[in-house]
């Protein structure tokens, strides 16, 4: 039995899941079944939230694996939550180029807003705030990972009314919060400005 009070003691997947999770085992081929283990854990969050370790115990059992080596796997990767997160899991990039983009701001607007400091959740149960390395959208620093959503070329206000949308349960659209296209050119083409495609646009 774990020490931490919110661990289950007992996970089981849904028949949802469940067949999910042997469609990525049957991907591999006989006694390779340990390779599913990344995508049984992210199967296992997408159902709970978060990764427990009864949950860790079936999937070792799922691959006739120790269950010590799901756990060195889990613990690894930090995609992974050790604990229960809230609705929203707020996950806020510090890393160098965030950083020089002024991630500080987004930080400081984010804690303000939620009033929860990293690691921590809202009383509510709505929010997560948490600190994470690279999250790979470095030509749209600073950004946050909200869930699966990416929220890009932030700044304190923008990031706060990200969130504040979030608390009024509307659904702010994800990618760059400065007008650009994806990770375009803030001020529009600089090259190949001539060439026409689909639609006559450049």
């Amino acid at each position: 039995m774990s020490n931490h009070s919110y661990e289950p003691e007992s996970f089981a997947f849904t028949p949802e899941y469940l067949e999910k999770a042997k469609a990525f085992i049957a991907k591999y081929p006989a006694g390779r079944q340990q390779s599913a283990v990344m995508p049984l854990l992210d199967l296992a969050q997408r159902q709970e939230g978060w990764v427990s370790r009864a949950a860790m115990e079936v999937i070792a059992e799922m691959l006739d694996m120790a269950p010590i080596r799901v756990e060195e796997v889990a613990t690894f990767y930090t995609m992974y939550n050790r604990k229960p997160v809230g609705q929203f899991h707020v996950q806020v990039c510090t890393n160098l180029p965030c950083m020089l983009r002024g991630s500080d701001d987004v930080v400081a607007a984010a804690k303000a807003a939620l009033g929860v400091e990293f690691g921590d959740m809202t009383s509510d149960g709505k929010f997560t705030l948490s600190e994470v390395e690279c999250l790979g959208a470095c030509v749209n620093a600073p950004m946050m990972q909200i869930n699966d959503d990416y929220y890009e070329d932030l700044t304190a206000e923008t990031t706060k009314a990200v969130l504040e949308a979030l608390k009024r349960g509307e659904t702010p659209k994800p990618g760059p919060q400065n007008g650009r296209q994806f990770s375009c050119p803030a001020g529009g083409p600089t090259s190949l400005a001539e060439l026409k495609f689909e639609g006559g646009k450049a």
